[in-house]
């Protein structure tokens, strides 16, 4: 049983965390109090339709706190998930919250532990860190998790990554698959350097962006040319090689993901010739730009909006379209 600190109780941060603790003993840090509250009174800072029964299963090997000494003193494993928006000013995530999580472990910790971020980073961000700070043993393990289904991601992963080859590596992608309902030999785990796990999560979201977007201008030209959308993308998504996922035209991608991965993925790109990462940051604003100037020409009197948030079974209204 391993002692893991997870630090960021959000989505990424507390469904991880919660899972964790059926074989581990798991403190959850976080400097929101009432969520650390929520936390230790047995109930979910996050929406989630199946986390509440793995909270009362293995409430008795997690506890939260905002004691950092406490959380971080004999800690064998750090995950952190603290949140990176991205800053158009600097064109680049404000990784500060990270690099502060860094910095109070190594003052804090006696045990010279693990150290994995969990956060979306920029793609040389871990290298840097480790020469910052002077301590080899920062890794980047991506997440692939849907709102409002952490707990079922967590569960059955699409694939493990770990942007590390050594020991630490290795025992935290088996604590990772120790939680996975999945055929272990399913389970595909991929160790690779940090920058290409960097790119990963980068390049994964940017692809997904890329298909709201597709379908978004496919909605536009059906608007203009009177023609049905719904039939159009039922029939190109019958394509086995297309499939029928990512397809539902929208205002535009928002939550907290997409939007932010892709701008930095564009802001990776300054210095290399690219032409379509460009087009899906720019797209996004170009549908939403189409649907508010639909709405103007129509002279409306008012003007509904239904449902702020990102996604169905979701509570996210951040970065909203």
């Amino acid at each position: 049983m391993a002692n893991i600190t997870i630090i960021g109780a959000g989505y990424v941060g507390f469904s991880l965390g919660v899972l964790l603790a059926e074989n581990n003993k798991v403190s959850i840090l976080d400097i929101n109090e009432l969520r650390i509250n929520q936390i230790n009174q047995g109930t979910s800072p996050i929406k989630d339709k199946d986390i509440n029964n793995y909270i009362q299963k293995n409430k008795q090997n997690f506890t939260g706190t905002t004691d950092k000494k406490s959380a971080l003193y004999e800690t064998d494993f750090v995950v952190i998930a603290t949140p990176t928006d991205y800053d158009p000013e600097n064109n680049y995530f404000d990784t500060s919250s990270v690099e502060l999580a860094i910095e109070e472990t190594l003052n804090y910790s006696k045990n010279n532990p693990s150290i994995f971020i969990k956060s979306t980073i920029p793609v040389g961000f871990t290298d840097d860190v480790r020469s910052k700070f002077n301590y080899k043993k920062i890794y980047f393990s991506p997440e692939f998790l849907r709102e409002g289904s952490s707990v079922a991601d967590n569960l059955y992963p699409s694939r493990i990554v770990v942007g590390g080859n050594d020991e630490a590596a290795k025992e935290f992608s088996t604590l990772l698959l120790e939680i996975s309902k999945k055929e272990k030999s399913k389970v595909e785990v991929i160790f690779c350097q940090s920058k290409e796990a960097e790119c990963i999560k980068l390049f994964s979201n940017t692809y997904l962006a890329m298909r709201v977007a597709f379908f978004n201008e496919l909605d536009t030209f059906a608007q203009l040319s009177t023609v049905s959308s719904k039939k159009i993308i039922q029939g190109v998504s019958s394509d086995p090689r297309i499939g029928n996922f990512y397809n539902n035209p929208s205002f535009g991608y928002g939550g907290y993901c997409l939007p932010k991965d892709t701008k930095q993925l564009l802001a990776n790109y300054e210095k290399v010739p690219n032409n379509l990462i460009k087009a899906i940051v720019d797209s996004n604003s170009t549908r939403k730009d189409f649907i508010a100037d639909t709405i103007i020409s129509k002279n409306p009197k008012t003007v509904g909006i239904y449902k702020l948030a990102m996604k169905t079974n979701s509570d996210n209204f951040r970065a909203s379209a």
